[in-house]
């Protein structure tokens, strides 16, 4: 019997090289918005594309979408080649574009997800049984009718989720879906995004400066600085990479104003009548040592324990390095 291969199953979602976009201002000035980016995304995987603003996410995330053309390199989505291919590549897509910018304010969700609908194919019954269906997971079905722009921030984010998943596209690109939204609202949206990737297998591309939020969900991290992907690296590796012998100190008491300079290794935080000391120890006997001089001022110890790093540090210790440096010239340098 002839055993069946799949043969796109290790086909990168997404596949960029060398890809490129520069602009040419006033006087002849070039901005250079994104720089000799490569970049392969596995399938079912979340990504999380990551950058201070201006380091060229937003772009690369419209290239990919076929909303601005790049002035080099190439994109494959699913195989396909976008250059070539924008038909297929776009079928491949569904986007949540900053702002809820893919919505008609003026339609209503259900004539919103009609009309997108019918842009991807989708008719009759098909369409209708699928939009209801949305509708209903994102608690929208009884305002089905009413008009957008009566809706809140969430609801509008919400309609714009729905109309980037009526096409059911095995990837979704979600450009800052949580940007200014409530609590409740930024926290129905992750769920969103987590279900997607773990229930339904979609890739995800997630940009955000929310990075808790990142660290919680992705799977991967970009990270882009000035136009240039400075790292790629599955998660877990990225933080292990950074991982020191790091501790957060609690003692009862206030630290005499001329002995902290024994302690400034770590950083200090007050808070009522308790001091924290957190930061890098070299090794156990420096810990022991510096328990030891807490114990000579007299000073009770509340609590010791060991942190992890978190998404949050890494970036910006990447943020703060003078030369574009990629994930796996990092590896090499620990």
């Amino acid at each position: 019997m002839a055993i069946m291969v799949d043969a796109t199953k290790d086909i990168p979602a997404i596949k960029i090289e060398h890809l490129c976009k520069s602009y040419r201002q006033r006087h002849h000035k070039t901005v250079h918005a994104v720089q000799d980016l490569s970049l392969s995304i596995p399938k079912g995987q979340i990504l999380g594309f990551l950058g201070a603003n201006g380091a060229g996410k937003t772009t690369t995330i419209k290239m990919i979408c076929g909303l601005i053309i790049p002035s080099s390199g190439s994109v494959q989505v699913n195989g396909y080649n976008l250059a070539r291919e924008h038909s297929a590549v776009m079928r491949q897509i569904g986007a949540v574009l900053e702002g809820t910018r893919n919505v008609y304010w003026r339609l209503s969700p259900w004539q919103n997800l009609r009309y997108f609908g019918h842009l991807k194919g989708y008719r009759g019954k098909e369409l209708k049984t699928r939009a209801e269906q949305l509708l209903r997971e994102l608690d929208l079905w009884e305002r089905r009718d009413d008009p957008i722009r009566m809706f809140s921030r969430g609801m509008q984010q919400k309609v714009a989720i729905a109309c980037a998943l009526i096409s059911d596209p095995p990837i979704v690109l979600l450009d800052e879906p949580t940007l200014g939204l409530d609590i409740q609202a930024a926290q129905t949206v992750k769920e969103w995004i987590h279900r997607l990737a773990r229930e339904r297998g979609k890739t995800v591309v997630l940009t955000t400066h929310q990075l808790d939020m990142a660290q919680e969900l992705c799977d991967y991290v970009a990270i882009m600085r000035k136009g240039q992907l400075i790292t790629h690296l599955p998660l877990e590796n990225l933080l292990h990479h950074f991982h020191q012998e790091r501790y957060q100190i609690r003692i009862k008491g206030l630290i005499p104003e001329g002995q902290k300079g024994r302690f400034d290794l770590l950083k200090i935080e007050v808070d009522g009548g308790e001091t924290t000391l957190v930061g890098a120890v070299g090794d156990q006997e420096q810990l022991q040592s510096m328990l030891g001089l807490l114990h000579a001022l007299q000073l009770p110890l509340l609590s010791v324990e060991r942190c992890e790093p978190d998404l949050e540090e890494v970036f910006m210790r990447l943020m703060e390095e003078r030369q574009p440096v990629t994930g796996y010239q990092m590896l090499m340098r620990s």
